[in-house]
């Protein structure tokens, strides 16, 4: 049964085509029988009023379809740099990927996040290259740029028939056959003929290329093409598979799926080449207790990666790792070791649901009504296991928000409460001065999209501030300091003493906390009481601004009989770090976005001295005299507007992208 699954997340750049060509893919299998416009409204997976509204996918849709005898799980993720969470939380639970490029644009800003996303998952990637009916598009241009831009190996498997308007088939270079699309309204047929003989040589050095690589992977072929023997199809499916498994290479494929050409080869390719959740790797136990195989012999393991709210309450999504989920059984959350029993279980078609008795080892599904996290492990009781969890962003704006009137706030609270835990990436704080809540987001359509959430989902009226950027801070040095919490007047007394030096870490490392203590001299719950203390005072931080990259040690400290504690050692820890970064001095950092701006060759020179004016560096300048990108750095604080100031200097010609790559020390 394993081996009849395949998880598969379409990830691309925004505007790439992801949700048309997963249209395309349900229309194929047979899931739907019309498939829906992204531009007009109509996908059957953005189906949220606000994916409709904006025309961009917003949350990520889980959808289950078959395709040759098997299950393809896919997830179809977001391509905006503000909804990046859905990509990663996706790539986290899935087996393999279809990374999607614009044949004209290439690979674009958030196409190089997404694909460190993968890389960071260990997932193999297929790539297919869309929307080569456009002008000026080139699947050979598209491929270098993979090469180059994204250190991978890319295999041409399908090279296009035609160009952009008379794009009409693509070449299968495995079979070295032509398959022609005869722009029927669904496109659910094409037609297997001889390659043209204009193609014929084109063709041929493709397949040469696609050996050479096969070559270096297995010894069989290289021994057909050393005795000059033709290569059997099954021999490269199996090598193009096993180096696509490990990593080493990446097949690419190429259409247009809005123009219906070239889907079906894609999907033949995810069955032959993307893998089957048992051929993962084994699962490891954070805590150190053990592996666990992917399989339903094994003790029931599985991840919640995503949580949603709607009508029916809280919807966790779950991808079962091992052994089978059962509707009505117990499980466990590995988090705080709550036990919960499961009462529905379903799967997810978009926002429609199947109930169903069970999920098995490999199955993506859902629990209906539980209270667990995104993120939280869940398992077999008397079976404890815990796996890794799901790397949240760091906001990059934020805004107050509040309550048109007073009777609307505790329902405010509650909409906020639900929102920010449905996404992570969402970050709700409170003045303690003021009492002021503050909104932090991925940028101002993330903040846009949740405050349109509030009114329409949760009925809230409110009103948000301007964004403001998140600044953070890190230490100008570094210290080692002898701290004592002294307090024996009135009521139990507090006693801690730590010895810590702290140091600034490297950029977007966080906390390295290392306790180097020796013989006992603060016992292990007081030391988790240190760790807490200084995770407090970087949250905290200086003026409201958090503290990021330290690395503190636990060099020595002395402990009372009577009066020490936990709390104790937090709270001394606490004001330790605070003194340190009063003593030393801090340096604000703000976030910065690589931008890229495709503009005609006459608005060049007002686009980069405009750049310059809001404190950005150009790296570069691609293009022809009549079509440029510019590719620059630049502090996110100098990019609200930019969409106006763009439109006015390019006559409305203008066209640019954003994707954050960090923080730099604030000029």
């Amino acid at each position: 049964m394993l081996r009849t699954i395949r998880n598969i997340g379409i990830i691309a750049h925004v505007d790439a085509g992801k949700t048309t060509l997963s249209e395309r893919v349900l229309l194929y299998t047979g899931r739907i029988r019309l498939a829906g416009e992204t531009h007009e409204g109509a996908s059957k997976l953005d189906h949220e009023a606000q994916e409709k509204k904006h025309g961009i996918t917003i949350t990520a849709a889980a959808v289950c379809c078959q395709w040759n005898n098997t299950q393809i799980n896919l997830i179809d993720t977001p391509g905006h740099v503000d909804f990046t969470i859905e990509v990663e939380r996706s790539l986290r639970v899935l087996d393999g990927a279809v990374c999607v490029f614009d044949g004209v644009a290439g690979v674009e800003a958030q196409t190089e996040t997404v694909w460190k996303q993968a890389d960071r998952y260990r997932v193999p990637r297929i790539c297919f290259v869309n929307k080569l009916d456009r002008l000026d598009a080139n699947l050979d241009t598209v491929v270098e740029q993979i090469r180059h831009k994204l250190q991978s190996c890319p295999v041409v498997v399908c090279a296009p028939i035609g160009a952009e308007a008379d794009l009409c088939g693509v070449v299968n270079i495995i079979d070295m056959k032509a398959l022609y699309w005869d722009r029927e309204p669904d496109g659910s047929t094409y037609r297997v003929s001889e390659i043209p003989d204009e193609l014929l040589e084109r063709a041929r050095v493709y397949r040469e290329a696609l050996l050479d690589v096969c070559a270096t992977h297995s010894d069989a072929i290289l021994e057909c093409i050393l005795e000059e023997r033709d290569v059997p199809k099954e021999l490269i499916v199996e090598t193009l598979r096993k180096a696509t498994c490990n990593g080493e290479i990446t097949p690419v494929l190429c259409g247009s799926a809005y123009r219906n050409i070239g889907v079906q080869p894609l999907l033949d390719a995810v069955v032959d080449f993307l893998p089957a959740p048992a051929e993962g790797e084994t699962l490891e136990d954070l805590e150190g207790r053990g592996q666990r195989a992917r399989n339903e012999a094994e003790a029931m393991t599985a991840l919640c990666f995503k949580v949603a709210f709607d009508r029916h309450g809280q919807t966790s999504f779950v991808r079962v790792y091992s052994g089978v989920l059962r509707q009505g059984a117990k499980i466990v959350s590995a988090r705080d070791g709550q036990t919960l029993r499961v009462a529905r279980l379903v799967r997810l078609f978009a926002d429609a649901r199947e109930e169903v008795s069970e999920l098995r080892a490999g199955d993506i599904g859902a629990i209906v009504g539980l209270s667990i996290g995104s993120g939280d492990t869940l398992h077999a009781p008397g079976a404890p296991f815990a796996l890794e969890s799901i790397v949240v962003p760091e906001p990059l704006v934020e805004a107050s928000v509040e309550a048109l009137t007073s009777s609307e706030d505790e329902k405010l609270s509650r909409a906020l409460a639900r929102i920010t835990r449905a996404d992570p990436s969402l970050r709700l704080s409170t003045d303690e001065e003021t009492g002021q809540r503050r909104l932090a987001g991925m940028g101002q359509l993330h903040l846009e999209i949740a405050m349109e959430k509030l009114e329409t989902e949760y009925k809230v009226q409110a009103r948000i501030g301007r964004p403001q950027v998140a600044y953070r801070q890190t230490l100008a040095g570094g210290r080692r300091l002898e701290f004592t919490l002294k307090k024996q007047t009135g009521g139990p007394g507090m006693f801690a003493k730590v010895v810590l030096q702290v140091t600034p870490a490297p950029r977007a490392s966080g906390l390295c906390f290392v306790d180097r203590t020796k013989g006992g001299t603060i016992p292990r719950d007081f030391v988790r009481g240190v760790e807490t203390g200084v995770r407090d005072a970087m949250a905290l931080g200086v003026d409201g601004i958090p503290l990021v990259d330290l690395t503190v040690e636990l060099l020595d400290g002395a402990t009372h009989v009577n009066d020490s504690s936990e709390m104790a050692f937090k709270i001394a820890a606490q004001r330790a770090i605070l003194e340190v970064a009063g003593i030393v001095g801090c340096i604000i950092l703000e976030p910065i976005v690589k931008l890229e701006v495709d503009v005609a060759g006459d608005s060049t020179g007002a686009v980069v001295a405009d750049i310059s004016r809001r404190r950005g560096r150009v790296e570069s300048i691609d293009g022809s005299d009549v079509n440029r990108v510019v590719h620059a750095v630049v502090p996110l604080a100098e990019t609200f507007g930019y969409a106006g100031s763009l439109s006015a200097m390019t006559s409305g010609r203008g066209r640019f992208r954003m994707n954050p790559v960090g923080y730099q020390a604030k000029a």
